[in-house]
């Protein structure tokens, strides 16, 4: 082997990195890429921290839609927290982490892919059934909300605990990955088959909602409708957005199964392909904040001014010259710049009002 071993390496770690390749290969990593990730992942955290409280302190977003908007954010800010650990325990690091431990780092990032996906799947599910009954989503019970969450969660942690509960190539060297040596190519097939089935399936449901938002025969008030094709917009771009950035991932791990690192060495390159499915998780709130005029002058009110709600608690004082100043909301903060102008507009106006009502 070209590679020396130290001490305190695991030899387990180290035999099965030897049977895929890894071993030899370079291991150290420029501080410019390391800076790099480290940066995405904290802009991950700080985005999806951001939306969780703009979706928690405005109560027009405690509805069975946002609440499933926040799950996804909630998932994407796992998906920077854990990958945060995988960059600190990457590289050479690898080999001082026992096989428990390895599997426990590689499991935190699938329970951050599957639950993103059955995030998506759920809001799918949400959108066909309130536009199939032609009803608010508030009206709903909270049932299937709840069931909707809890069956995401679970099933996210159950899938991605299979190779700790037993499901590796431990001990059958020639049924090892190339990818993740110590996951088992039948695994990683099972996932691949797992995921393409719930896009697919995803897929469909998006198109028979646009189906049946745009078809005449519907008739909804204007107000409802309005925010059913701002919502319905939002997440299908947070979609396609999901499918371009976990796409090559897929494809590559396709390629672990069935492919040798001989013929295809691409399968050596595997942290550019993760960190663009990374950053898919800091491109969803750039996509709330862009799509939904109602996220975008919530996100920018609590990045401006830090207030707990988009309108101001009590009366204000009588005689008060600026008592008709106009606070931006979802329908008056239109702004012939774009975001960048309701972005401009909502700061300007909020702050002078906060400014103008405080008592001096």
């Amino acid at each position: 082997m070209g590679a020396e071993l130290e001490e305190g390496m695991n030899l387990v770690i180290v035999d099965y990195y030897n049977n895929s390749g890894k071993w030899d290969r370079p291991r150290g990593s420029g501080a410019c890429k390391t800076a790099l990730l480290l940066f995405i992942c904290i802009l991950i955290v700080l985005e999806n921290v951001t939306v969780l409280l703009a979706l928690w302190r405005n109560k027009r977003f405690h509805s069975r839609m946002y609440f499933l908007i926040g799950n996804l954010a909630l998932s994407d800010l796992l998906a920077g927290v854990a990958y945060v650990v995988n960059i600190f325990t990457s590289g050479r690091n690898t080999f001082f982490l026992t096989p428990v431990q390895w599997l426990a780092r590689e499991g935190s990032m699938f329970v951050a892919l599957s639950a993103s996906t059955f995030s998506l799947l759920a809001i799918g599910i949400e959108r066909h059934m309130t536009m199939v009954r032609l009803r608010p989503c508030e009206t709903a019970g909270r049932g299937r909300l709840l069931g909707l969450l809890a069956a995401c969660w679970l099933v996210s942690v159950l899938l991605s605990a299979l190779p700790s509960l037993g499901w590796n190539c431990l001990n059958k060297m020639s049924s090892c990955s190339t990818v993740l040596p110590l996951y088992d190519k039948s695994y990683v097939a099972f996932c691949i088959s797992v995921f393409s089935a719930l896009l697919v399936a995803i897929v469909i449901l998006y198109i028979r909602i646009y189906r049946l938002v745009t078809s005449s025969g519907r008739r909804v008030s204007s107000r409802p409708s309005e925010r059913s094709l701002a919502l319905l917009r939002t997440v299908v771009i947070v979609l396609g957005v999901f499918i371009i950035c976990w796409s090559p991932l897929f494809l590559l791990l396709l390629m672990d199964v069935g492919c040798s690192p001989k013929r295809c060495p691409v399968l050596y390159q595997v942290d550019w392909f993760i960190a663009l499915a990374v950053l898919n998780s800091a491109l969803n709130p750039l996509i709330y904040t862009l799509s939904s005029r109602e996220m975008r002058a919530a996100f920018f009110k609590l990045l401006c001014c830090g207030q707990a709600s988009l309108e101001p608690s009590g009366n204000p004082g009588v005689g008060n010259p600026h008592l008709n100043t106009i606070i931006p909301t979802a329908e008056n903060s239109k702004s012939s710049l774009g975001p960048v102008g309701d972005m401009l507009h909502l700061c300007h106006s909020r702050c002078i009002m906060d400014i103008c009502i405080r008592p001096m």
